[in-house]
């Protein structure tokens, strides 16, 4: 676990988060304000939060790519 381990789990985790955020605003808002942005946050924050704890547990391909 040295740097570019962690900063491969950082990527993961950003993107992880943003597909969810994607995911959650879903296709039923009509506009900005009607997007429940609390909840999308919430979601976001906890897949990224998963997203590391299963890259630390399992290990990740990007960081094994580049020598960590």
């Amino acid at each position: 676990m040295n740097k570019d381990f962690w900063k491969a789990v950082g990527v993961r985790a950003v993107r992880t988060a943003c597909q969810a955020a994607v995911a959650l605003i879903g296709t039923n808002a009509v506009g900005v304000t009607d997007v429940n942005w609390v909840g999308v946050a919430s979601g976001a924050a906890l897949s990224a939060i998963l997203s590391v704890l299963t890259s630390v547990a399992g290990g990740i391909p990007e960081a094994q790519r580049v020598g960590a």
